[in-house]
């Protein structure tokens, strides 16, 4: 079953309204921006052995946890940083997950250094097959398993299949040129 149908089968209605948000607002769309990018990472390594449910309802709390997941301040983040994340309840308190997003913050200053953009890294190993890419993430960043990898890039527009051909989602990302569309 797809998300797109899962949604409609949810029987409360408060967890159909959190997933069809994210689901006609989030999953799937282009995003251009690098924080933005880095904060779906941080998400999607945070939901490794866990629901995706859960996530999307601590998103305030990881904005919040993370400045709003700016990429220099995460990166200058020191031991007394580390043991704050860990200390808050409204977000994944698991320190190899906190140690990924501070490290991959590293990481990707230094992508940007070199490339200009975190996007300008994704575009510049586009397209590669799902496999090649698990390959390069773990080459390059912490915490980064096949399943995550697939879902951060299915949920910015790099792979494709976040949503069903038939789901009227699919043609608004269609609209918005994600990069699966250009092999």
């Amino acid at each position: 079953m797809s998300y797109c149908t899962a949604i409609e089968a949810m029987q409360s209605e408060e967890k159909k309204a959190l997933h069809k948000n994210y689901h006609d607002k989030h999953y799937g769309f282009p995003i251009h921006d690098d924080n933005e990018l880095f904060g779906r990472l941080i998400m999607e390594i945070n939901q490794a052995g866990l629901s995706w449910e859960i996530i999307l309802k601590k998103e305030d709390s990881f904005r919040k946890a993370y400045d709003n997941f700016n990429i220099k301040k995460i990166a200058a983040y020191t031991q007394k940083d580390r043991e704050r994340l860990l200390a808050d309840a409204g977000i994944i308190r698991n320190k190899l997950k906190v140690n990924a997003a501070i490290e991959n913050a590293k990481t990707i200053l230094a992508l940007q250094n070199e490339f200009g953009s975190f996007e300008k890294w994704l575009e510049h190993h586009h397209p590669k097959t799902k496999e090649e890419w698990v390959k390069l993430f773990k080459k390059t960043f912490r915490f980064t398993g096949g399943e995550i990898v697939n879902e951060f890039l299915m949920s910015i527009g790099y792979l494709q299949g976040a949503h069903s051909e038939n789901c009227p989602i699919d043609q608004q990302i269609i609209e918005q040129n994600p990069m699966w569309l250009k092999k």
